[in-house]
């Protein structure tokens, strides 16, 4: 990450590898085989996204900073002290157990279970007075099931009078309904907020967030944080010439948030695909605004749904002379048919984060994840201890 905030490199210079300043460290120098470890008893791996259990162990192999767990004093926990509780929901529980392995901590007990009818039970397994608990729990599909599995913990952990309730969300479902294209259309970015926040919840803490309208919804503080450093250190240590690098926009929504990524990836030139869009999940490229020829272009979004605008977008790149094309995003919703245009051969790489766990199914070659673990676990700290949320390298990504 440090190497972004250099200024632009010479036409002939390329974005250093450095291992020993990454934040990750891979199982396998192959691209299509990225993993995750953690130093904790039963370690989570993603290879492509596929979850497993390999030990971290062995002469020379050092966690990186960020991804250490915290051991200092003043945030090392004894087992004694419950002040602090992160619970999970069914929604993300690999995310989840990272959260805690980052932090130092273990997960806390917790039963939810479905009965017959499809109703959510919940019950906690531990005392929770007086405690700062925070509940992980992405609102991903299917995203009704996990919004009211939420819903209930949160009101689980208020009637066993928990001092605060944090909503960890790391992908806020509904976001894209936050507003009124046509007449009598609901507002259910609104209304998820207004359950959130009745069912007790004290704080949210999301991640990307489709608009940034949508912390105004809330009636309760809202940690807004980014998960697009976690893909720039990845870009970073990738050996892609800063001058063949071109940053583009899916759509004109996306321009702030492509212009900002633009600008740490060695203040790289800007490109847009205009698009149509003639109903839901159906888009339509027009035209492009902007040169890629003979360049790496790197298409980035918030979200991949249908995939339909991105794949359309890339096609568009290639007839434009773009020489690789890569799709960066936080949230791999993946929704039928995206996995086809995905591994199409339209991409020369599908890089996503883990906000939202990705099934077996839907691997395919071109794909890798990373983790947001650190990132989230960093902020619950922050939050706990009453410290600023803007911290570096994640302050400076100027989203806002």
């Amino acid at each position: 990450m440090a190497s972004l905030l250099h200024p632009t490199p010479s036409p002939t210079s390329f974005f250093p590898i450095n291992p020993s300043s990454s934040r990750y460290r891979f199982a396998s120098p192959s691209r299509h085989q990225n993993a995750v470890r953690c130093n904790v008893v039963e370690p989570l791996k993603f290879e492509n996204g596929r979850p497993g259990m390999p030990l971290l162990s062995g002469p020379g192999m050092v966690l990186p900073n960020m991804l250490a767990p915290r051991m200092n004093l003043e945030n090392a926990m004894n087992k004694n002290d419950t002040r602090l509780r992160i619970f999970s929901g069914t929604a993300n529980p690999a995310l989840s157990q990272e959260i805690a392995c980052y932090m130092g901590l273990e997960l806390g007990k917790i039963k939810i279970k479905r009965f017959a009818d499809g109703e959510i039970y919940v019950q906690l397994q531990e005392s929770v007075r007086g405690c700062d608990v925070f509940l992980v729990q992405p609102t991903c599909p299917p995203a009704n099931e996990n919004l009211m599995e939420l819903l209930i913990m949160i009101d689980a952990c208020r009637r066993a009078s928990a001092k605060n309730i944090t909503a960890v969300i790391p992908y806020f479902g509904y976001a894209r309904a936050d507003r009124k294209t046509q007449g009598r259309e609901s507002i259910a970015a609104k209304l998820v907020a207004n359950l959130i926040t009745e069912a007790g919840a004290n704080r949210v803490l999301a991640c990307d967030l489709h608009s940034g309208q949508s912390m105004g919804y809330f009636d309760i503080p809202v940690d807004h944080v980014y998960g697009q450093p976690v893909i720039l250190d990845y870009l970073a240590s990738k050996t892609i010439c800063s001058d063949d690098l071109v940053v583009v926009s899916p759509d004109v929504g996306g321009v702030a948030r492509a212009r900002a990524f633009a600008k740490k990836l060695s203040d790289a030139p800007l490109a847009i695909v205009d698009k149509r869009r003639h109903g839901h999940n159906v888009a339509e490229v027009m035209n492009l605004i902007g040169d890629v020829k003979g360049k790496v272009a790197v298409m980035v979004d918030d979200m991949i749904d249908t995939a339909g605008t991105i794949s359309k977008g890339a096609a568009l790149l290639h007839q434009e002379g773009a020489r690789e094309v890569y799709a960066c995003t936080t949230h791999a919703v993946f929704s039928p048919p995206a996995i086809e245009r995905l591994s199409s051969g339209l991409f020369q790489e599908v890089i996503i984060t883990n906000t939202i766990p990705v099934s077996e199914r839907n691997y395919f070659p071109q794909l890798t994840i990373l983790s947001v673990a650190n990132l989230l676990g960093e902020t619950i700290w922050r939050v706990h201890d009453d410290c600023s949320g803007g911290y570096e390298p994640y302050s400076t990504l100027g989203i806002d």
